[in-house]
C-alpha cells in the first residue's frame, strides 16, 4: 500500500489525487524559520529530563508494588506503573524522531523520501497521546469504585482484570493510531514541519474528519471521566472522615493514592486540554468555512503539542514528590507553622498519615 505523498519542507505543496489541496504556505513564515536557527540543545535537554524522571518514578512505583501486591493498592500501582512506562516510551520514541529531524536540519526529503518516517511519527503521536489519557481515566475509575463501593472493588477489581483493562485500552489506542495504515485518514507534516499528525487543516475527507474527531473526542472524554470519578472519590473520602474520623476507611494509603491521582489528572488537563480543543476547533473551522486563518490554528496546535509533551515530563514527578513520606513532612511543617497541634486538624493528621494496616494485620 502506497504511503501519501509528502511535500518538501520549504516549497509550495503540489496537490495529489490522494491528498486534499491546501493553500500555499506563507513565504514570510518559511523565511522566519531557517534551518540554521534550529537548535538541538533544547530537545536533548527535555528528552533527557523526561527519561530520567520516568525511570525514577518507575523505580518508586515498582518498589511500592512489591510491598502492596496483595492489597487493594496493587491494582492502582499496576495502572500507575503502566502509565509511567507508557510516558517513558511516549517521550523517548517520538523524541528520537524529533532529534533525527533536528540533526538533519529539518530536511525531510533527505531522510524520509518514502514518507514512512512521517507515518511512524504520526502513529506514535496518536498512540502515546491516547494511552496516558486512557490509563489516567482507568485509575480514576478504580479509585472511585474502591472508595464508594469497597465490597464490589474487592470482588471485581483484581490484578487479572487490571491487566485485561490495560490490554483493551492500549489496543483501542493502537487501533486508532493504525487506521491511517488502512487508508482511513492519513498523517501529514504539521507546522512548523517538525512533527507529524492526523490531517487537520484544509479540505478534509469524511474519513479524515471522523478520525480526527475520534481522537479529540476520546481524549476529552477520558479527561471528563477522570474529573468526574475524582470528584466522587474525594467526596466519599471526605464523608468517611467526617462520619467516622477514627476509622480506617481514610488511611494514609487512600490519601496518598487520591493525592497522586489528583496530581496526574491536573497535569493531564493542563497539558492535554489545549491541544485536544485546538484540534476540534481546527476541524470545525475547516467544515464551516474554506476561508479561515489556517496559520492561526496551526500555531494553536503547535503550542498545544508543545504543552502536551510536558505531560510525560511532569507525570513522573507526581509519584516522586507526592509520596506519603513527603506528604507527611509537608503536613508536619504546615501544622508546626500554623500551631495547630491541638486542633481537630492535628487529630486528623494522627489518624490519617499513620497507617492502620498494623491493626488490620493483628486482627487477621
Amino acid at each position: 500500500m502506497s504511503s501519501p505523498t509528502l511535500e518538501p519542507i520549504f516549497s509550495t505543496p503540489t496537490p495529489t489525487s490522494d491528498s486534499p489541496s491546501i493553500s500555499p504556505p506563507d513565504p514570510a513564515f518559511n523565511s522566519s524559520l531557517p534551518p540554521s536557527s534550529l537548535s538541538i540543545a533544547v530537545p536533548i535537554f527535555t528528552m533527557t529530563l523526561g527519561a530520567v524522571s520516568n525511570i525514577l518514578a518507575l523505580g518508586i512505583l515498582l518498589r511500592s508494588y512489591s510491598r502492596y501486591r496483595r492489597r487493594t493498592k496493587a491494582t492502582f500501582l499496576f495502572l500507575a506503573s503502566t502509565l509511567v512506562l507508557t510516558d517513558f516510551a511516549g517521550h523517548v520514541i517520538p523524541g528520537a524522531f524529533a532529534l533525527r529531524l533536528y540533526a538533519a536540519r529539518m530536511q525531510w526529503d533527505s531522510i524520509d523520501r518514502s514518507g514512512v518516517l512521517c507515518q511512524l511519527f504520526g502513529g506514535c503521536m496518536v498512540f502515546f497521546g491516547l494511552c496516558p489519557l486512557f490509563l489516567g481515566g482507568a485509575m480514576a475509575v478504580e479509585r472511585c469504585v474502591g472508595l464508594t463501593r469497597p465490597l464490589l472493588h474487592s470482588s471485581v477489581v483484581t490484578s487479572g482484570h487490571g491487566r485485561l483493562a490495560v490490554a483493551l485500552l492500549c489496543s483501542l489506542a493502537l487501533l486508532v493510531a493504525a487506521l491511517p495504515v488502512l487508508n482511513v485518514g492519513h498523517y501529514s507534516r504539521q507546522f512548523p514541519q517538525t512533527w507529524c499528525f492526523l490531517q487537520v487543516h484544509g479540505p478534509l475527507t469524511g474519513a479524515e474528519l471522523g478520525l480526527t474527531l475520534v481522537f479529540s473526542g476520546l481524549g476529552l472524554a477520558s479527561l471528563a471521566v477522570s474529573l468526574l470519578c475524582n470528584s466522587l472519590s474525594g467526596l466519599a473520602l471526605l464523608q468517611a472522615r467526617m462520619v467516622k474520623p477514627k476509622a480506617c476507611s481514610g488511611t494514609s494509603l487512600d490519601i496518598e493514592m487520591m493525592v497522586q491521582l489528583l496530581g496526574v489528572t491536573l497535569v493531564s488537563c493542563v497539558c492535554w486540554s489545549p491541544f485536544l480543543i485546538s484540534v476540534a476547533l481546527s476541524v470545525s473551522q475547516s467544515l464551516s468555512s474554506s476561508q479561515y486563518d489556517v496559520r492561526h490554528y496551526e500555531w494553536l496546535m503547535f503550542l498545544g503539542v508543545r504543552l502536551a509533551s510536558w505531560n510525560q515530563i511532569l507525570d513522573p514527578w507526581v509519584y516522586i514528590l507526592l509520596r506519603r513520606a513527603v506528604l507527611r513532612k509537608i503536613y508536619q511543617i504546615v501544622i508546626r507553622q500554623g500551631d495547630l497541634k491541638g486542633s481537630k486538624l492535628g487529630r486528623w493528621e494522627a489518624s490519617s498519615f499513620q497507617s492502620c494496616e498494623g491493626r488490620v494485620m493483628k486482627r487477621v
